[in-house]
């Protein structure tokens, strides 16, 4: 997911912007002041920073040297009022001058070119400079038998615009598979489009495949295109697609097989070309039988069928994984850490990771994080605790982190489509208008989403996650 900055001290512009943002799918970081900015600029790199240029307590073309000074590959979009400091923006390096009052269509475009400058940068010095293994050119890390089956597949599959099926444990890695067969694909000049079918309810997933016309529910009150139409010419990932409901899997059928489909609320049949790689952490063939899953479907999807094995089955690769993760976090986080201790190494190997490379990762960046030497060291190392796990499947371990952020995103997401109407936005969900927000966690839960943490402890209050405050939905 693409990292864009909007700092700006106008706070109904900034909002608009963020709004904008967030339903394009970035994930938006916000700056109220210039100091602000240059201070998230110095701790973390933004693929794309969008700076106003007057900003009270600072000069945005400050923030423009700043973030090109950091990171060359950071995209600067500078605003400004009757074109003040456009020469200045665009000598300094800014990529783009937007003059106000801005629009919200024209942001988005400029931040679509702006991308797209960006991979034919990325691309260009790549072509550049020959890899020194195959872990560099897929952007895949790993050295056991497992991946290089794997890597000998991404080879076969890459050049034809077959559907494959990537399976395998949450948190294996099955996006990072998809990316590179796109990368490299005829099709890597398109667009790679995600689109996670777990995090949201069935009639606003629909909307976000499809798109949706003006008026077509409440808060539609524009026409959106959605993720089929993002995808034309380029790859659409569908991720845990054995989520989706038997009304969106018949849609999804036909919109593989006839690479057509109409938006919701019109009647006008859209034509695409996107090639289609699912990916699942479920066996859907067990689904086929309970009557969960179509079986025209999944045939449909499993032209290829690739299978990332978990963590614990190739651990030569732990290691590896965790050197890749140190560097690159140690970098990110400006943090002087550049090795493990003795001691870490062996409680990372003999730790069995539930939650696969995702796990690693998230464990990897808290320890940059925390680390008071130079060296990650046992007590940097917060892992799943092992009575905590006890009994446990290790997708119902990983269940248990990931249930959280599922719940906000569908619940933001709904908040968004019903203007913030707290009622629309129940009735989207299908949760009763009577529960209500208890501080910052709703109580109560999406129709048809159980909840594994039943599993462990029965009566254990849930919660759609966290939401922007309290009040009635």
């Amino acid at each position: 997911m693409k990292n864009i900055l909007v700092a700006e001290d106008d706070r109904s512009l900034r909002d608009g912007l963020v709004q904008a943002m967030n339903r394009s799918g970035y994930k938006v970081h916000v700056a109220q002041t210039g100091k602000d900015a240059l201070e998230k600029i110095e701790k973390q790199v933004f693929d794309v920073v969008i700076a106003g240029v007057r900003m009270g307590d600072t000069n945005g073309l400050d923030i423009l040297r700043k973030a090109r000074a950091t990171n060359a590959g950071t995209m600067v979009i500078v605003t400004g009022e009757n074109g003040s400091g456009a020469v200045e923006a665009m000598r300094g390096g800014a990529f783009d001058y937007v003059q106000k009052p801005l629009s919200t269509e024209a942001i988005e475009l400029k931040i679509q070119r702006a991308m797209e400058h960006q991979r034919l940068v990325v691309r260009l010095s790549s072509m550049t400079e020959t890899p020194a293994d195959p872990s560099d050119r897929y952007g895949l890390v790993g050295s056991s038998s497992a991946m290089k089956e794997i890597f000998k597949m991404i080879d076969k599959v890459a050049s034809s615009s077959a559907t494959v099926l990537i399976q395998g444990e949450t948190g294996t890695g099955k996006e990072r598979v998809a990316e590179a067969i796109h990368r490299n694909s005829p099709r890597c000049d398109g667009a790679f489009v995600r689109m996670n079918c777990a995090s949201l309810p069935d009639n606003l997933l629909e909307s976000e495949l499809f798109g949706h016309e003006k008026g077509a529910f409440t808060g539609a009150d524009q026409m959106r295109i959605g993720r089929f139409e993002m995808a034309n010419e380029g790859t659409l990932f569908l991720d845990e697609v054995g989520n989706m409901s038997a009304n969106t899997q018949a849609k999804v059928l036909r919109a593989i097989q006839n690479q057509e489909f109409e938006r919701l609320g019109g009647s006008r049949t859209m034509k695409v070309d996107v090639r289609i790689i699912a990916a699942t952490n479920i066996n859907l063939e067990t689904a086929i039988k309970e009557g969960r899953f179509r079986e025209d479907l999944y045939y449909r999807l499993n032209v290829v069928n690739i299978v990332v094995p978990p963590l614990r089955d190739r651990p030569e690769d732990i290691l590896p994984l965790a050197e890749s993760f140190l560097k690159r976090f140690a970098r990110e986080l400006r943090r002087k850490v550049n090795v493990f201790s003795p001691e870490s190494v062996k409680r990372l190997q003999e730790y069995r990771w539930p939650g696969n490379v995702r796990e690693l990762e998230n464990t990897l960046e808290r320890a940059v994080l925390m680390c008071e030497s130079d060296a990650i060291r046992p007590v940097d190392l917060t892992l799943l605790d092992r009575e905590h796990t006890l009994g446990m499947t290790p997708q119902l371990a990983v269940d248990l982190l990931n249930l959280e952020s599922l719940e906000k995103t569908a619940l933001l997401e709904a908040l968004k489509r019903s203007n913030w109407i707290q009622k629309e936005a129940a009735k989207l969900l299908g949760v009763s208008s009577r529960v209500y927000v208890d501080g910052c966690e709703p109580r109560g839960r999406p129709s048809g989403r159980p909840d594994p943490r039943s599993q462990q402890k029965t009566g254990e209050k849930s919660g759609l996650g966290a939401c922007p405050g309290p009040g009635p939905i």
